[in-house]
């Protein structure tokens, strides 16, 4: 993980991206922003936006694997999604296994008091705060 500071991570779905940035010296991530995607197809100048401005030297994206670790249908559009972001900004995008982190967000929601209007308030960028810290951790202790 050497050489890594700043890291954007995404947790792809078909209608919306959550975003979050973390670094790799404190281990921790915070929610960036939400996207809309249309059929699982970003707007990737928004994401060429983001990636202008937060300079991140390798993005993760989460794999929404089955509870069993199997991959799903969702797992191969989102390295589909990993492979694209590769091949349009050339930066190092890395997998990791995002179960549970979704149903984890709107648990920490509803701590916060938030029930339901998942809509007006989606957890999605809560989310891949969530797999960006997994990511992290688990690099750490490789």
């Amino acid at each position: 993980m050497s050489g890594l500071r700043l890291l954007l991570g995404f947790d792809y779905g078909t209608k919306q991206i959550g975003v979050a940035v973390g670094q790799a010296v404190t281990g921790q991530a915070r929610e960036l922003c939400v996207l809309k995607a249309q059929n699982g197809v970003p707007d990737w100048s928004q994401i060429e936006k983001l990636l202008s401005e937060w300079q991140p030297d390798a993005l993760v994206v989460g794999l929404p694997l089955n509870m069993d670790g199997t991959p799903s249908e969702m797992s191969a559009r989102a390295e589909k999604f990993a492979r694209r972001l590769n091949g349009r900004f050339n930066l190092p995008v890395h997998t990791h296994d995002e179960r549970l982190t979704t149903y984890e967000a709107k648990g920490e929601r509803m701590r916060g008091g938030q029930h339901g209007g998942y809509r007006e308030r989606p957890v999605d960028a809560l989310a891949a705060a969530l797999l960006l810290e997994g990511w992290l951790t688990a690099q750490s202790i490789a």
